[in-house]
C-alpha cells in the first residue's frame, strides 16, 4: 500500500472517528441540556424564537402518532416534562384501560392546537366509546432549542390537573341520587358548583345509602378529595341521600357567584344549623366555602363584640370611641379612607360604621387577655375546636391566643385569625340566636356522628349583636348591599388585606328570618362591593 493510499485510509479512519466523537458529544450536550425530551440523532444548529408553523404541526403529529400507539416514553419525549408525561400516557393506557386512541387535530392558532380524542375504555368485560376535546401549546425548549409540546395534564383529559391520574375500575363508592330538603334530585348539571361536594358526599354516604358500586373512569385526585367519576361502563344501583340543600337557595347562589371571580357562598339554617346552599366560581374547583382559611376581616367583630359585652368592657349603647388612628404596642392601626372619627361613638355606632380602631382601643381594657378572644370563639361560637362533623371535609375556624399585634389585628379579622364562609354563617347564626348549632348538610342521624356543641350566649348579648347587625344592614356599611330586603335582617361587612394582593378580600355576612348567610370574594374590595351582593341574592329566596 502507497503512502497515498495509507494516508487516505487514515483520513478516513480520522474522518469517521471525528463525526462519531461529534454525534456523541451532541447526544450528551442534548442530554444534559434537552428539556425533557429526546433526541433527533443529527447535530443541528439550535434554534431560538417562537416555533414555526411546520414545526408545530412537525412535534404535534409525532406526539399525536406515539399517543395513539400507546408508546408513552416515546409520545412523552417530545414533551418538555418528560418524567410526568410518561408517568400519566402510562396510566392512559395501564391504569385507565383507555384503548383504540384517535387524535384529531383541529385549525392551529399560532402555536396553540385543539384537537379531539376518540377512543374506548374497555375494563371487566365492560367497554364504551370516549370522545373529548382539549388543546396543547408548542414551545421552544429553553436550553435544547427544540420544539416541544408545553405538557400539561389537561393535554391527557381536560379534567386533569397536578398530581391527578386517571383509574378505570369497580368503584369503592356507590353512586348516589342525592335530593334537597323538598326531595328535588341535585345533580351537578343543575347545580354545577355543587359537583365537588356531591363526589364528597357520594364517597363518604354511598354505600350508607343503600347503593351498590359500579364500573366507572375517574379522575384520581391526590390527597383526600375524592373521585371524579368521568364516564360509566357499567351502572350501579344509587342510594338515595336526602341532604339539607333548599334548591331555591342553592340556585340564587349558583347565579350569584358567577358574577364575581373567586367567591364562595354558605347559607345556613340558624334554627337548626343546616345547610342550605354551598357555591363556589374559582379556577382550583377547591370547596373553599367549606375548607376556606383566611382572614375574616371586619366580618370578625361580631365575635369581638360579643368578647366585649361577655366580659362587661362596654355594650351596645356604652361607649366605643372611634379615633383617627389606635395603637397597640408599636404597630398603629387605621380606619378605612374616608371614616370619620367619633370620639362620642357607642359600641352600636361603632360596629355599624365599621371603626377598626374603636375596637383596637377597647382590647386593651380589663379583665381581658390574649386568650379572650380565642375563648368567647371557642366556648360560646362553636369554633376552633376541629369537631365539626358536616357529612364532608370542613375548616372549623381558627382564632389562636397570640399577643404582641396579632392581638389587635385579630380583634379586626385580621393577623393569625382565619375563617371560612362556612363559619362565618354559622358565627352569624349563633349571634342572632344565641345558640350555637353545628352546620351539617346530611342528618346526622344516617351514621350517628356527633355533632360539635358549645355553650352559646346569653339571651343579652345575643340581642345586642343581632341589634348592632341590623342597624349595620339599615343604615351601616352594610345598607348598600341589603336594600330592598323585607323581613327581619342584619348584616356585617368586612375586608381582609392579603399580603402581595392589589386589594382585599370581600367579606359579608347577613341574616334574613331563619337564614344567615356569608360570603367571600378573594380581592374583592370592600365587603358591600362583591360579597355583599351575593350574600343578599340567597338571603332573597327566604331558604
Amino acid at each position: 500500500m502507497s503512502k497515498g493510499v495509507k494516508a487516505a485510509v487514515i483520513g478516513g479512519v480520522f474522518a469517521v472517528m471525528v463525526g462519531g466523537a461529534g454525534y456523541g458529544a451532541y447526544n450528551i450536550v442534548s442530554a444534559l441540556n434537552g428539556d425533557g425530551g429526546g433526541t433527533s440523532g443529527v447535530a443541528t444548529e439550535k434554534k431560538s424564537g417562537p416555533p414555526g408553523k411546520d414545526e408545530v404541526k412537525e412535534t404535534t403529529a409525532k406526539f399525536f402518532a406515539a399517543w395513539e400507539k400507546g408508546e408513552a416514553t416515546t409520545a412523552a419525549s417530545y414533551t418538555n416534562n418528560d418524567a410526568a408525561a410518561e408517568q400519566l400516557l402510562t396510566a392512559f393506557g395501564d391504569d385507565a384501560h383507555i384503548t383504540d386512541v384517535k387524535i384529531t387535530p383541529g385549525t392551529a392558532a399560532g402555536t396553540t392546537v385543539p384537537y379531539t380524542v376518540k377512543a374506548k375504555v374497555a375494563y371487566g368485560g365492560k367497554s364504551k366509546p370516549l370522545s373529548y376535546s382539549s388543546k396543547l401549546t408548542v414551545v421552544r425548549g429553553l436550553t435544547s432549542g427544540r420544539a416541544l409540546v408545553d405538557w400539561q395534564p389537561s393535554l391527557v383529559h381536560p379534567e386533569l390537573k397536578k398530581d391527578d391520574t386517571l383509574v378505570t375500575e369497580r368503584s369503592d363508592s356507590p353512586p348516589i341520587e342525592a335530593v334537597g330538603r323538598d326531595g328535588s334530585e341535585l345533580t351537578k348539571e343543575k347545580y354545577p358548583s355543587l359537583g365537588p361536594v356531591l363526589d364528597a358526599l357520594r364517597e363518604k354516604f354511598g354505600r350508607k345509602a343503600g347503593g351498590s358500586a359500579g364500573i366507572e373512569l375517574v379522575v384520581r385526585h391526590s390527597g383526600s378529595a375524592p373521585d371524579t367519576p368521568l364516564l360509566t361502563l357499567a351502572e350501579g344501583k344509587p342510594g338515595k341521600l336526602t341532604t339539607t340543600i333548599s334548591p331555591s337557595a342553592q340556585a340564587a347562589a349558583e347565579k350569584a357567584v358567577k358574577r364575581f371571580a373567586q367567591s364562595s357562598v354558605v347559607a345556613v339554617k340558624p334554627s337548626t344549623g343546616e345547610v342550605l346552599a354551598v357555591a363556589n366560581n374559582r379556577t382550583d374547583g377547591f370547596n373553599a366555602a367549606f375548607e376556606g382559611r383566611t382572614a375574616p376581616g371586619s366580618t370578625m367583630k361580631i365575635i369581638t363584640a360579643a368578647m366585649l359585652i361577655d366580659n362587661g368592657v362596654t355594650s351596645m349603647n356604652g361607649p366605643a370611641p372611634c379615633p383617627p388612628t389606635a395603637t397597640w404596642q408599636s404597630q398603629t392601626f387605621n380606619n378605612l379612607k374616608g371614616m370619620e372619627p367619633n370620639e362620642n361613638a357607642t359600641l352600636a355606632n361603632s360596629f355599624m360604621r365599621s371603626c377598626n380602631t374603636a375596637f383596637i382601643k377597647l382590647i386593651d381594657e380589663k379583665p381581658l387577655t390574649d386568650a379572650s378572644l380565642t375563648q368567647e370563639a371557642e366556648q360560646h361560637f362553636g369554633l376552633g375546636q376541629d369537631n365539626w362533623k358536616t357529612g364532608i371535609v370542613s375548616f372549623d375556624g381558627s382564632v389562636p391566643a397570640v399577643s404582641g399585634p396579632d392581638r389587635a389585628a385579630g380583634a379586626i379579622g385580621q393577623g393569625q385569625v382565619q375563617m371560612s364562609p362556612l363559619n362565618m354563617a354559622s358565627v352569624t347564626a349563633t349571634a342572632i340566636t344565641g345558640t350555637f348549632r353545628q352546620p351539617y348538610l346530611v342528618s346526622p342521624r344516617l351514621d350517628d356522628r356527633q355533632l360539635a356543641r358549645a355553650e352559646g350566649l346569653k339571651a343579652s348579648t345575643a340581642a345586642q349583636l343581632k341589634q348592632m347587625m341590623r342597624l349595620t344592614a339599615t343604615q351601616g356599611t352594610a345598607q348598600e348591599a341589603m336594600a330592598g330586603l323585607g323581613g327581619d335582617i342584619g348584616a356585617k361587612t368586612g375586608s381582609a388585606e392579603v399580603d402581595g394582593n392589589a386589594k382585599s378580600n370581600s367579606w359579608f355576612t347577613g341574616f334574613r328570618n331563619d337564614i344567615a348567610a356569608a360570603a367571600m370574594t378573594e380581592e374583592g374590595g370592600h365587603g358591600g362591593d362583591a360579597a355583599g351582593p351575593i350574600v343578599a341574592a340567597v338571603l332573597r329566596t327566604g331558604g
